[in-house]
């Protein structure tokens, strides 16, 4: 079951300037940061993240994707694939044990779904 609206993130091809950007021009807390891969801003309450390069490459025009949060994510999975949606690539897992997929909407707009971990490391 989707519970909430966990963050939302943009690709950028250059964290620096783009963590520049939402950091000091933008004025946004930043609440953590993985060197080139990824930052997260505080957004009022709201997590907003920058996603780096995967493989030296950035999806071109990609926007933002909106990341969902669910308590199960194989449940869900389940419940979502049997009303049509098709996921894309593996189920990955970041370093905290949070699990994650990715799909599309009808419109093409890129969507994760995401389990936190049961136990995040601080």
């Amino acid at each position: 079951m989707i519970t909430r609206i966990s963050s939302a993130f943009y690709w950028t091809r250059n964290m620096d300037a783009a963590a520049a950007f939402y950091g000091d021009v933008l004025g946004l807390p930043l609440m953590r940061r993985h060197g080139d891969g990824f930052a997260q801003f505080d957004a009022g309450g709201m997590p907003l993240g920058l996603h780096g390069p995967v493989d030296g490459v950035a999806p071109e025009g990609a926007g933002a994707t909106v990341v969902l949060e669910c308590d199960d994510l194989d449940a869900t999975m389940k419940d979502l694939s049997a009303a049509g949606v098709v996921f894309e690539g593996e189920i990955t897992e970041t370093p905290n044990g949070a699990r994650f997929t990715g799909f599309r909407d009808p419109d093409g707009n890129l969507l994760q779904l995401i389990q936190p971990a049961a136990h995040p490391h601080p």
